[in-house]
């Protein structure tokens, strides 16, 4: 167990960016075993090999190291939906349907996650003040890539593109909780249809890019 002067002199020693990274590695195994109310700061703190200072240091809080767990697994789908633009305007859909069919399959833990801060944030004030920003970026980004996407692919929206992220967002939600409820019926193959009848029914070719 480290104590409190050896986990300083390890932090000396460990970048910045790689203790933020095996404290949110360490908090998504601790809230997904334990639910976010169990989960304490000195058990993910131990358990990245730090003491407590350390997680108040990064993120200030319980719910900041939270929110940061959340927010890492949006970047890295994020960062995946914006090669949509490379592809054919045709190959699209479905190129963004397997990225968001394969964050929900394949990262089970995100999406249990999701729903325990979303309960936990409905009954308790100071867990909203977190979830409420980090929700309202997440759209915010997910709008910003689908201006970029349209404006790139040759796909023009028939809807304001912060409807339509709105849309894709709660669509994306819902589709991780039914997976989570029922993996065999809201398997990868169900989700992708579900994304690829949104985009469709939202999304035209632009006239002077159709072949």
């Amino acid at each position: 167990m480290p104590t409190e002067d050896n986990s300083r002199e390890v932090s000396r020693r460990v970048p910045r960016s790689q203790i933020r990274r095996r404290l949110i590695a360490a908090a998504a195994e601790e809230f997904t075993e334990h639910g976010y109310g169990a989960a304490t700061v000195d058990d993910i703190a131990l358990r990245a090999g730090f003491t407590k200072g350390a997680v108040y240091s990064n993120f200030r809080s319980k719910q900041g190291l939270f929110a940061a767990v959340l927010e890492e697994r949006s970047a890295s789908e994020r960062d995946r939906l914006l090669q949509a633009p490379t592809r054919p305007a045709d190959e699209v859909a479905t190129f963004v349907a397997g990225v968001v069919a394969e964050s929900i399959t394949e990262d089970e833990q995100r999406g249990r996650l999701g729903l325990e801060f979303a309960a936990r944030a409905a009954r308790d004030p100071a867990a909203r003040q977190a979830w409420g920003p980090l929700r309202r970026t997440q759209r915010e980004v997910a709008e910003r890539a689908i201006r970029e996407v349209s404006a790139q692919s040759g796909l023009e929206l028939s809807i304001d593109p912060g409807v339509a992220a709105l849309i894709l967002h709660c669509l994306t939600n819902g589709l991780s909780m039914e997976h989570l409820a029922d993996p065999e019926q809201v398997d990868s193959a169900a989700i992708e249809q579900a994304i690829v009848a949104l985009i469709e029914s939202i999304t035209h070719a632009e006239p002077e890019r159709q072949r």
